[in-house]
């Protein structure tokens, strides 16, 4: 077991004489809540596509859990689950149907499946809707399976990118806390992006603040705070990268939303 689940050592990505990502390096270990800040356009959806195998780096090394998702995406992908920013569930298949064929495409043996799905489904409590179909359910119940089905086939590290976006405060809430309580039950590692920059504060063990393709400040909630001399991680990220809006990086948003909806027919 790698010391390190998530390593980039010096990772670059160019689009063309575009650079979006600029020599970055940082590490994961094994159970951390991990956050990964920026505004629009800085690089970090293009980070978590290297990191998700739907990107290669143009330089620079990435590992998962000891594996170099350049040489080995499959073994890669076994590693890790992920919820992305834009839905990927199928509407029209029940909650209990969305879990079996994520498992049936990860290879997960039937009574595993089987037991997995339904202790997933309790956990996120959706066991008593599993029967019906995932169009009928509201914005967070889908978020909840989304965490469950990404989970079935016992991940070491969870990406989430913007999981509560668009959520009210109680349903973000309680997003959270199942978070929470499967990094302590099954020490997963959790990396996340989040705009919600009091969730960062309250859930983070560190966070990286990447702007213009380079991380430009590395370390706790309580740290950056320290160093920005500012009373909350809202206040030190806006010093550290400005407030002027920015754009989307070019294309990004587009190109994760085709991403999720391959990763959702291929897992």
């Amino acid at each position: 077991m790698a010391k390190n689940t998530v390593v980039a050592k010096n990772l670059i990505k160019k689009y063309g004489d575009l650079t979006a990502v600029d020599g970055i390096s940082f590490e994961v270990p094994k159970g951390e809540i991990f956050a990964f800040l920026g505004p629009n356009g800085a690089g970090k959806t293009t980070t978590i596509k290297m990191l998700t195998t739907l990107l290669h780096p143009t330089e620079g090394k990435i590992e998962l859990n000891g594996i170099d998702p350049v040489k080995d995406s499959e073994g890669a992908r076994k590693t890790f689950g992920i919820v992305f920013q834009d839905p990927s569930l199928d509407d029209e298949l029940t909650a209990y149907e969305n879990m079996e064929f994520h498992g049936v495409l990860y290879k997960v043996p039937g009574d595993i499946r089987k037991q997995r799905t339904e202790e997933l489904l309790r956990f996120v409590e959706l066991w008593d809707r599993r029967n019906n179909l995932v169009k009928t359910f509201s914005g967070g119940m889908k978020r909840r399976l989304e965490i469950a089905r990404g989970l079935l086939h016992h991940p070491k590290i969870f990406f989430l990118d913007e999981p509560t976006l668009g959520l009210d405060p109680q349903t973000r809430n309680h997003i959270w806390e199942y978070i929470k309580n499967l990094n302590k039950k099954e020490e997963i590692t959790i990396f996340f992006t989040t705009h919600y920059m009091n969730e960062a504060e309250d859930v983070a063990g560190r966070v990286a603040v990447i702007d213009h393709g380079k991380i430009i400040s590395l370390g706790s909630p309580k740290e950056l705070k320290s160093r920005t001399k500012s009373s909350s991680l809202e206040q030190a990220f806006l010093k550290l990268t400005g407030k002027a809006i920015r754009e989307e990086e070019a294309g990004a948003k587009e190109q994760m939303r085709m991403a999720s909806r391959v990763w959702g027919g291929r897992r």
